[in-house]
This record gives C-alpha cells, sequence and structure tokens, in this order.
C-alpha cells in the first residue's frame, strides 16, 4: 500500500512539474507552434546505370555573361566537355573544362568536372548537356537589369525539411541562389557530399547558386588534411575572375548589383588576404552600374539568439567599418539556425546609413533549430523566430528591394516577415569619394 502511494506521489509530482514546464515555455514561446522534426534522407548511388553518366550537377555565375557548369562522373575518361544551344537537342557550342579530385582517408571522389560556356544572352533559357551524353539540363541566365530576384536559405543539410524549403524554393520566380555557408553537413562522411549533390540538382543545375563556406565545410585533421578540401574541389567559385587568391572568399555582379561573398573562416585582419581583397574589391564597385550592394558570409554579427553568440566579433571589428565605409546595403549570415532581421545598424546601435542584417541560417540541417533567444530585444533586432524556412530578395529598381522570409510551415510556404528596403545610394549615404579618401589615408582599417 506504502508503494503505491509513493509512486502515486511520485506520478503526481511528475505530472506537476511537467505543468510548470509547459506554463513557462508558453511564457517565452511565440504564437507559432513548430513542427517535429524531420529525418535525414539516404540515398543510394550503386544503380547508376553509366560510369560515365553526369551526377551532382549544378552552374553558377563565372562573369559578365559566362557561367560554370560543375559535376561528377566515375569514369576518370570521360571528358569534360559541355555542349549547349537555345533549342532541346540541338548544341550550338561547345566549352572545354577542366577535371579535379581529391582523396580523404579512405574516400576517393569521382572525377569533378568543371566547365565555363558563354557568352551567353542575358534572361535567356538555354539547353546542355555534360561529357557529350544525356541527360539534357536546362538553365536560364540571370537578367541584365532590374529586376532580379535573389532565393537565399543557408545551412541546408539533408533532412526532409531541406527538401521542403527547396521544394518552396522551386516555387518561386527566382533568378540566383544564395547560400552563406554550410551546405552539405557532410561532417567528415565524404559520401554526403555526393548526395547533396544529388539532392540539389533539380535546382542548382537550373539556376546559378552562389555559395560560401560554413564551419561544417572546413573538415580539417590535424596532419593530415588541410580544410576545405572537398568544399574547394566540388564548389568552384568565380574567386579568379574577381581577383581572390582563395575560393573561400569573391565577388561577382548580375544586374544592378555587386555581391561579396566573405569566408568567415579564412583569415579577416587587417594584415590578411582577404582583408586586402576585400579592400580593393569596393574600390572597383561603380554604384552607378550596381547601385546595390550584398555581402553574405556564415557567422551573424548581429545576433541575439543565444546560439553562437559572439562569435563573430573578430570579423565585424577588422571589416564592418570597411562595409560601412562603402555603403553596404544588406549583410546575409547564417549559423544560427533560425531568422532574425535588423534595422540598418552600424557598431551595435541603429544608423540610418548602416547596412540590414538577416540571419537565415534556417534551410533544414539536421542539427535542429536554435530556439532561445535573448531577452529584452535588442534594440537593432525587428523580427526573429526560430523555424525553417527561406528568403527571397527582390531588386525592384536602382532605389527599391523587396525582402520576403517564408516559414515551412508543415509543408506550405508561409510569408512570415516582409519588408521594403531602399538603397543607401538613393538615400544619399553613399560618397564613394569619401570612400577612397577614407581608405586611401588608413581613417577605414
Amino acid at each position: 500500500m506504502m508503494k503505491q502511494e509513493a509512486a502515486a506521489s511520485t506520478t503526481l509530482k511528475l505530472c506537476l512539474f511537467m505543468l510548470v514546464l509547459m506554463f513557462l515555455e508558453t511564457l517565452t514561446a511565440d504564437t507559432y507552434v513548430r513542427p517535429p522534426p524531420r529525418k535525414t534522407l539516404h540515398f543510394d548511388f550503386r544503380s547508376k546505370s553509366s560510369s560515365s553518366l553526369s551526377q551532382q550537377v549544378h552552374i553558377s555565375l563565372a562573369g559578365n555573361n559566362y557561367m560554370r557548369v560543375s559535376w561528377v562522373t566515375s569514369d576518370k575518361s570521360s571528358p569534360s566537355t559541355v555542349e549547349y544551344g537555345k533549342s532541346p537537342g540541338k548544341y550550338s557550342s561547345i566549352a572545354d573544362g577542366e577535371t579535379t579530385s581529391y582523396k580523404y582517408l579512405f574516400y576517393k571522389s569521382g572525377t569533378i568536372h568543371h566547365s565555363v560556356i558563354g557568352p551567353l544572352e542575358p534572361n535567356s533559357v538555354y539547353y546542355y548537356r555534360c561529357g557529350g551524353q544525356e541527360p539534357e539540363f536546362q538553365l536560364k541566365t540571370p537578367p541584365s537589369k532590374f529586376p532580379i530576384t535573389f532565393a537565399v536559405a543557408g545551412d541546408m543539410g539533408q533532412t526532409d525539411w531541406t527538401k521542403s524549403t527547396l521544394d518552396h524554393i522551386e516555387q518561386c520566380n527566382y533568378d540566383v541562389h544564395m547560400l552563406p555557408g554550410d551546405l552539405s553537413y557532410a561532417n567528415y562522411l565524404q559520401h554526403r557530399w555526393d548526395s547533396f549533390g544529388e539532392l540539389v540538382q533539380p535546382l542548382a543545375s537550373a539556376r546559378p547558386w552562389m555559395v560560401t563556406e560554413g564551419n561544417h565545410e572546413e573538415e580539417s585533421i590535424p596532419l593530415l588534411k588541410d580544410g576545405f578540401e572537398s568544399y574547394n574541389a566540388r564548389w568552384k567559385m568565380p574567386f579568379e575572375e574577381s581577383g581572390s587568391s582563395s575560393n573561400l572568399y569573391y565577388s561577382f555582379e548580375v544586374a544592378g548589383v555587386h555581391a561579396i561573398m566573405l569566408g568567415s573562416y579564412a583569415d579577416y585582419d587587417e594584415n590578411s588576404d582577404q582583408y586586402s581583397w576585400l579592400k580593393a574589391d569596393l574600390l572597383k564597385v561603380d554604384r552607378k552600374r550596381t547601385p546595390w550592394l550584398l555581402v553574405l558570409f556564415h557567422v551573424p554579427w548581429y545576433n541575439s539568439n543565444t546560439a553562437h553568440q559572439r562569435e563573430g566579433d573578430g570579423m565585424m571589428a577588422a571589416m564592418e567599418p570597411l562595409l560601412y565605409a562603402a555603403g553596404a546595403d544588406i549583410v546575409l549570415a547564417g549559423h544560427v539556425h533560425a531568422y532574425e532581421r535588423s534595422k540598418r545598424v552600424y557598431q551595435g546601435k541603429s544608423d540610418p546609413c548602416g547596412a540590414v542584417h538577416i540571419t537565415i541560417g534556417d534551410g533544414g540541417n539536421q542539427e535542429g533549430l536554435a530556439n532561445k533567444y535573448k531577452n529584452p530585444v535588442p534594440d537593432w533586432s525587428v523580427f526573429r523566430e526560430a523555424s525553417f524556412g527561406h528568403g527571397e530578395l527582390k531588386m525592384v529598381n536602382s532605389s527599391h528591394a523587396f525582402w520576403s522570409w517564408h516559414r515551412n510551415d508543415d509543408d506550405e510556404p508561409v510569408r512570415s516577415d516582409q519588408v521594403w528596403i531602399t538603397s543607401l545610394v538613393s538615400s544619399g549615404c553613399v560618397n564613394k569619394r569619401n570612400y577612397e579618401q577614407r581608405t586611401t589615408t588608413g581613417t577605414v582599417n
């Protein structure tokens, strides 16, 4: 009898404890009820019918009116050629490329091909095939002038939520996908790079994907492996075309936008190559030709989530003055598995000439969401929520852009945050001659 009473008392206490926890959670939670986590996706590559079949096909911008096509084959002798034209099955041009491969402990990659095609006409559909054989792929080039739409999602991974995010992105009428780091979440398991390539191929073979590295791309092993070997081999970006010495940071221009992709995990202090390159790249920006200046990197500088607090402080101290002087309009980051948008901000304070900072590390990774935020809400933070989703950035003209964030709500894309953004050029904040003077004299370090 006493044992039964003790058990009943324990059960009652446990129930009361759970009720208290549920009550406390309602005090801190927002009105959105998050769906549960989803499983990691798995792929079987042993069924490939041909060793020369093009796999993991993706495209990226490679200079003005040029596109880089990247793919993998298991056949070393497969040619690195891309045939392309504006009609299905009729290829009026052919481009030769280069190959690379790498070994990682007991893993050996397939042959990785990169071939640059062009010049291509803007806002046009092209049909192409890799290595001289089917299947045929179809791509659309970005427009040469406004409007242009970017899809944005970071920290992708390979889960059912990733698939949901990709499905939602496919539904939007976008021109370029931008990914601020953490692609495959291979985490040293190299076959997961292969499965990620297959997962994103339907979208990445049709629109250019412009990516930068995150911490999950590093995969270094002391004394055995340098960092970012897999990432650099598979996802070659236009670093050489933009005067950079590293695939970890580069820039590109498209339809009135100058986009700078920085490396959170490359040296960034005043004596680093990345810092020198950024300084020189900013001086080349012509705001008459590209009135919008976008910046992407992995670790956010403005973050009110409890996850990854202050990890970006060093890079921010070194580079934020450069971006402020140049009039960077919007800064996009990942790393924190949640969404947050700021006011225009500089050095921790609201500033009408500062950048709008957006954290969008909510693409669907297997580590789950970062649910806890710091309180009180900082003055610079406008909207924050821990949910999976993606962003859409439409540059309407030289003065106005429309940003919207779309939550993955039970597989329905729900627009949860939106804002019109006015360019710093049109608001009078950008003065290129002043920037040149400040960087030349060393006022901006």
